[in-house]
């Protein structure tokens, strides 16, 4: 049916329009708020509870990994509570990323009315298709989006405590409705693999292969036809002259590779920030073996010192993708992704403010500091990281798209 979505009223001032869904709430007619900077992970949550806590229809929350400590439980209880006066609170976790909550884990939620699934619970069949989209989506009003999980990790500034990452606030309904659709086809379609029904449900199965605009959300997963986010990315490096990536894992593939290399040469700035501590060190072991090229093209590489780097932005001249996507041959060709596309000269000014603030807690690597570390035993080590993180990986999960209903 066709309804008006009620706008949360918070701190700052929310807004409202009209489209699809399921709940039916009181109209609106403020124009929505610009989006919104979340400069840290400790600010994002703060922001994040309290939305929950002032829900008054609806709630979607999905992130790939939910942790089974002081974080988990905190946004579990602020849910619950939502749940229990009404709100309609659904949640989706990998099942891959949150496997290691215990049995019973969602028990007191669900007795709330709450609804939690796991996408695509732990199986060999279906192993290597996983959603690493973080959303909170409430009152179909407000969205946060960024690269955080729920978990105690994430949960601090970046450089005195907790991992370095960053968000945004959202309340455009160009970016909502996209963002509610996609995440109640991936709820509705959490079990990739009832084999035995394949047959019979085929028919009502309906994954996207292509959505109808590219922008601000962009999409990407192994059921899309183009992956939204390479695409609008490649088109923006075209005519670059000013380019600042933050990436956790950097393994961007050729296309995107010499397009950065084309901007630098041309005497474009392309500034890139990567991780000097990591979380997956085969992965930094990858990322290393493409430092030669773009170093001798002209780009600057920075590598962030003080806590692990899992942040996930681009920048280019004057707009902003962020979101939950790596520059890795994973998120850009495997995983269930979005990243949000905005041109709005506050939210640009923000985000250069944090790259920029994140450089003097960087050392910068050389084209000569390169070639000092890269010894040959390095060198063959990140051959074989490469080649099993966008060779092997990525037809693995070829072969297993094959099956998916």
């Amino acid at each position: 049916m066709r309804y008006c979505v009620s706008w949360v009223e918070s701190a700052d001032t929310e807004t409202g329009a009209c489209f699809t869904g399921m709940f039916p709430a009181a109209t609106t007619t403020l124009a929505p708020s610009p989006p919104r900077w979340l400069a840290t992970g400790e600010i994002a949550y703060r922001r994040m509870l309290a939305l929950i806590e002032g829900a008054r229809v609806s709630i979607r929350c999905e992130t790939y990994i939910w942790s089974d400590d002081e974080v988990g439980d905190r946004f579990r209880g602020a849910l619950t509570r939502a749940a229990a006066r009404g709100v309609h609170v659904r949640v989706l976790v990998d099942g891959v990323g949150s496997a290691e909550l215990p049995a019973g884990y969602w028990g007191g939620f669900e007795q709330a009315g709450g609804s939690a699934r796991i996408f695509n619970p732990l199986s060999p069949r279906y192993f290597a298709l996983r959603n690493h989209r973080k959303l909170l989506l409430v009152d179909d009003a407000t969205a946060i989006v960024g690269g955080f999980n729920l978990a105690r990790a994430y949960d601090g500034d970046g450089v005195a405590r907790g991992w370095r990452d960053f968000g945004v606030e959202l309340s455009a309904p160009a970016a909502l409705l996209p963002l509610a659709e996609s995440f109640d086809s991936l709820f509705r379609d959490h079990r990739l693999r009832h084999w035995l029904l394949r047959h019979v449900r085929r028919t009502f199965l309906k994954w996207p292969r292509s959505y109808r605009q590219e922008g601000p959300v962009l999409f990407s997963g192994p059921r899309l036809v183009r992956n939204q986010f390479r695409h609008q990315l490649l088109r923006a490096l075209h005519a670059a002259k000013h380019v600042s990536i933050v990436s956790a894992y950097f393994l961007p593939g050729f296309r995107l590779q010499r397009a950065l290399c084309r901007v630098a040469r041309r005497g474009a700035i392309v500034e890139l920030l990567l991780a000097g501590k990591t979380d997956v060190p085969l992965a930094q072991l990858a990322a290393r073996t493409y430092y030669g090229s773009l170093l001798r093209a002209g780009v600057r590489i920075w590598e962030y010192q003080p806590q692990v780097l899992h942040a996930k932005l681009a920048i280019i001249d004057d707009a902003v993708f962020a979101g939950t996507a790596n520059l890795d041959a994973r998120s850009l060709g495997i995983n269930y992704e979005f990243m949000v596309h905005f041109g709005d000269p506050a939210l640009t000014s923000a985000a250069t403010a944090s790259f920029v603030g994140d450089l003097p807690y960087a050392r910068e690597i050389t084209l000569d500091d390169w070639r000092e570390q890269q010894t040959w035993p390095l060198r063959l080590r990140g051959a074989w990281a490469r080649f099993l993180l966008t060779k092997v990986d990525p037809w693995l999960a070829r072969q297993q798209m094959r099956n998916i209903p």
